[in-house]
């Protein structure tokens, strides 16, 4: 049976509370939705199954007032749900700038609460956030689990990742002898999970595989930034450099390792979410979305390990190998 080429326009429930507006769209079985937000105005556009059988679907929303341009939207079998937060915190008395309502929209009962309602809804929330970060700021070390690793030590790690920059840096402007392209794979890699995959995904976070991730990415420096310190006050410690050139050996492929697996876990809450999901400009109007760059930055991953296990193992072969041959 050959689609009806028609665009039609979707049912569409609306309800809101103090800071986000939430949209369900009644669409079944929808695919390649285009949904963007450009001037305070949302456009939809969408294949799906809907009132009018599958075809076309696509609508567009004048905001009442100003809205922030990103957006989440989550798609199931029977639905596809959109939320949008607003510019300000505030109750609105209509959903669009017309004051006649659109015929396809309709408030979601299941979701609708009045002002009084929603401010004590908004009270609750608030209270909860509050203790939940009293319950962590005060946690002691017996109640530390892999579970607790990144909101216990999150802020320390933001910082110290951050000030790996200088070693790109100092690479680039000859300070020291690193190569430049290693370096910057990786501490850009790592920057790159902690702040993008991490930190933006609250899933994540309580996440088990972000202790072996911290935990790869922080015994290796344990070694290799004392012996840098010796190494500018021309002391050299046998045992601390054998160990600063042999550690990496089984920590940077576990480090890989727990970061894919990291990846792995993310791609699926930025599929169901569409964050930093974006749509190409029309006549391409093509959604890009950012779980398929992981999927793509997973195999630059290994590639990226495979370029650092070659410069670490040249390094190990000039401060090593060659006391092995005066040696003999």
């Amino acid at each position: 049976m050959q689609r009806q080429s028609q665009s039609l326009t979707p049912h569409v429930h609306w309800a809101q509370r103090h800071r986000e507006l939430y949209l369900r769209v009644e669409l079944s079985d929808v695919q390649s939705p285009e949904i963007t937000i450009m001037d305070d105005v949302l456009h939809f556009k969408a294949q799906g199954h809907g009132a009018k059988g599958d075809n076309v679907y696509e609508f567009q929303l004048a905001f009442l007032e100003p809205v922030k341009p990103q957006l989440e939207y989550k798609v199931t079998q029977r639905q596809l749900n959109i939320s949008v937060q607003k510019k300000e915190s505030n109750w609105w008395k209509r959903l669009t700038k017309q004051e006649r309502r659109p015929m396809f929209l309709a408030p979601d009962f299941d979701r609708w609460l009045d002002e009084s309602d929603a401010e004590m809804e908004l009270k609750a929330k608030e209270e909860e956030e509050r203790i939940n970060k009293i319950r962590i700021e005060s946690r002691v070390p017996k109640d530390y689990s892999f579970y607790d690793t990144f909101h216990t030590i999150a802020d320390m790690m933001y910082f110290c990742q951050m000030l790996a920059f200088i070693e790109i840096l100092n690479s680039l402007v000859g300070i020291v002898r690193s190569p430049f392209i290693p370096s910057f794979l990786q501490v850009l890699g790592r920057n790159f999970v902690l702040f993008i995959v991490l930190g933006n995904v609250e899933e994540m976070q309580s996440k088990a595989v972000v202790f072996f991730v911290f935990y790869c990415w922080s015994i290796t420096e344990l070694f290799r930034y004392p012996f840098y310190m010796l190494s500018c006050i021309d002391i050299e410690w046998k045992l601390l450099t054998w160990i600063r050139y042999t550690i990496w050996i089984p920590l940077y492929p576990l480090g890989t390792l727990a970061e894919a697996v990291c990846l792995i876990q993310a791609i699926p809450f930025f599929s169901e979410t569409g964050k930093f999901s974006f749509t190409l400009p029309y006549p391409m109007s093509i959604t890009i979305k950012f779980s398929f760059f992981l999927q793509i930055y997973l195999i630059m991953l290994f590639l990226g390990l495979f370029i650092n296990l070659r410069h670490l193992y040249k390094q190990r072969r000039q401060h090593l190998g060659s006391k092995k041959r005066k040696m003999k």
